[in-house]
Formats: structure tokens, C-alpha cells, sequence
């Protein structure tokens, strides 16, 4: 029988160590990515993203590469439009998976505010030249509401906007863009049943060359309007449903699709990013200062404004100041959109 040892015969040899988690010394030196290549995302899905090499974005038959993102990019998104490093197997080979390391600096971002908090911002894409902001005449009904909102995040990352109304054999739709005729603004109609012609033409000559993303409700025709321009796109379309009058959404992520074909111009390539259909836009995120920097003939006026003016009270100087009927109408046009 094992005879008990007192406490006072233990020694240091009795005692266990836990081996440290890790034996590898820690270093101040941080990984050399300046031979990653450089890759253009087009589309990002459940944690997968598929890139384009930029010595790429021309070729008929790019290698698209599956990427995900690195452990050291933490909590930083990657979108669709990002232009990121990356590192490992870019040969776009299938079962092939590279890392991405780095995320260039954003020229803007496309943010949207998930019901007015300001604090759940999502991010839909980045680096675009124009947003397309897609609505219809009818089947759903166009709001305001959102058109003006979108404009605002337009102006506020200065990003051209252009609007798109769909369905115009269902309704002209003049009344409603008549808010919107003195914006200096593209605004291009088009038909349901004719996806095809001046319209369609005028659409590719505003788009080429460019990197531009359609943004609307559900329904309103944007995923038919992509299969138009781009076709081999094969995006699926929905209806309306009939009871609430809204689109079922039929996109679940944003994807890039590149415009190969030369315009009547001569003009060859560009990007059309087409994104889910959105139920809401918050624009609480926004600062109202760049919006109003977009209408720079009222910068004069506003200097006289008393200090944290809205723009949207009896003190303003704007309502004293000396305006033509196009400023008056484009004046209408700021305030609402400072409101939106």
C-alpha cells in the first residue's frame, strides 16, 4: 500500500507547467503582400467572393478566381466593386481557393441605413462612376420617397445619378418625373414589352465605359433590363404581387457584369452592377453638407444662413434670395431631398 505524502514534501519537480499555446516567438514583422495580385470583386456570396485579376477585366474569357477574406482584414468588409490584393492560387482553376489580404482605399461607397439607424449601415457596393435608379410607372407605383433618398446618397459620395423608368406602355410617368426635370439629371424611359432599341441604345451609350449600379424596389424591371444589355446575364425576374403591390425579390447579392460589346460611339466595355431589390433606404448616415454642396448656385445664399440652419425654416436666407423659376424649382428639389 502507497503510504499518503504530506504536503510539505512536495517540491518543484511535483508540479505540472502547461506549455504555452504557442512556441513561436512573436514578431513585429508583418507579412510582404506587395507582389499580391491586384483583383476587381464581382461578386460576393456567403462568404465567398469571386474576382477578376485586373489584367483581366478586358479579356472575352476572364478567369474568374474564388477568393475569402483573410483572417488579418478583420471585421472590414469586402463588396462588390472593391479592387483587392490577393495572394495564394489565382489561376481561377476550379477547386481553387485564394485569400484576400487588402483592400484598397473606397474612391465612394454605395451605404445604405437599415431603417433610419444610423447605427446598422450595409454596405451594397463601391468604386461606381453612376447609379441607375431604376423605377417603374406603374406595377409597382415610383415614391418620391425613395428616388429622393438615393439622390441623396448619390450626391453625398459623388457618384452621377441617372433615372430609368420601366413600364412606360403601362403609364407615361410624366407627372411624376416632372420633379426632377431641373436636377440636371439623365432620364431615360423604357417599355416592358420592348426591351430592345433607341432606348435600349441610349441606355448602353450612358453605361459604357463606366461602373454603374442599378438600385430599386423589387419588381420594378431591373433584372430584365440587365438580360437586355448583357446576354449571357441570365438574371432571374419576379412579378408584383398583387395583394400589397410589391416585387418578390428574385436577386439575393450584388453582381458585376461586364458591358463587352462597342456602343454606336465606339466606346468599348464598362461595368453594370445589379443589386437586390431594396424595401428601404435610410439615408441617416448622410451628411447634409455634401448634399447641399451638389447645388453649388445656392453656396452664396447659404452663407447668410443663420447657424445650423436646415434650409427648411422661415429664417432661412435662401427665401429672401432672388431666384429664376429653374432655381426655384431645383431650391423645392433640395429641401425635399434634405428631408428625405
Amino acid at each position: 500500500m502507497v503510504e499518503p505524502r504530506n504536503f510539505n514534501e512536495f517540491d518543484e519537480d511535483d508540479v505540472r507547467h502547461r506549455p504555452a499555446r504557442s512556441t513561436r516567438p512573436r514578431t513585429k514583422d508583418r507579412p510582404d503582400y506587395s507582389q499580391a495580385g491586384e483583383g476587381f470583386v464581382i461578386a460576393v456570396d456567403r462568404g465567398r467572393v469571386t474576382c477578376l485579376l485586373n489584367s483581366d477585366l478586358d479579356s472575352d474569357l476572364p478567369n474568374e478566381i474564388t477568393a475569402m477574406k483573410s483572417r488579418e482584414l478583420g471585421k472590414k468588409s469586402v463588396v462588390v466593386g472593391d479592387i483587392v490584393g490577393l495572394v495564394g492560387d489565382i489561376s481561377g482553376e476550379e477547386g481553387t481557393l485564394a485569400r484576400i489580404v487588402t483592400v484598397a482605399p473606397r474612391v465612394n461607397a454605395l451605404t445604405r441605413t437599415v431603417d433610419d439607424d444610423a447605427e446598422q449601415e450595409r454596405m451594397i457596393v463601391s468604386n461606381v462612376d453612376q447609379m441607375a435608379i431604376v423605377i417603374a410607372s406603374a406595377n409597382p407605383e415610383p415614391r418620391h420617397g425613395f428616388v429622393d433618398r438615393a439622390l441623396v446618397v448619390a450626391y453625398d459620395q459623388g457618384i452621377t445619378p441617372i433615372i430609368i423608368m420601366t413600364k412606360c406602355d403601362l403609364s407615361d410617368g410624366k407627372e411624376f418625373l416632372s420633379a426632377y426635370k431641373d436636377l440636371d439629371i439623365r432620364i431615360i424611359k423604357t417599355q416592358v414589352k420592348k426591351q430592345k432599341g433607341r432606348e435600349l441604345d441610349e441606355i448602353r451609350e450612358i453605361l459604357a465605359g463606366k461602373r454603374s449600379v442599378l438600385l430599386g424596389h423589387s419588381g420594378v424591371g431591373k433584372s430584365t433590363l440587365v438580360n437586355a444589355l448583357v446576354e449571357d446575364a441570365d438574371r432571374a425576374t419576379g412579378s408584383v404581387n398583387d395583394a400589397t403591390g410589391r416585387g418578390r425579390h428574385t436577386s439575393s447579392s450584388a453582381i458585376a457584369l461586364s458591358l463587352r460589346a462597342f456602343t454606336k460611339t465606339g466606346v468599348k466595355g464598362g461595368w453594370i452592377i445589379d443589386t437586390p431589390g431594396v424595401r428601404s433606404f435610410g439615408v441617416a448616415h448622410v451628411d447634409s453638407k455634401r448634399v447641399i454642396g451638389a447645388f453649388s448656385e445656392f453656396n452664396e445664399a447659404i452663407e447668410h444662413c443663420p447657424k445650423n440652419c436646415s434650409h427648411n425654416e422661415e429664417s432661412c436666407a435662401l427665401n429672401s434670395w432672388d431666384l429664376d423659376a429653374t432655381s426655384k424649382s431645383r431650391l423645392e428639389s433640395l429641401r425635399r431631398l434634405l428631408k428625405a
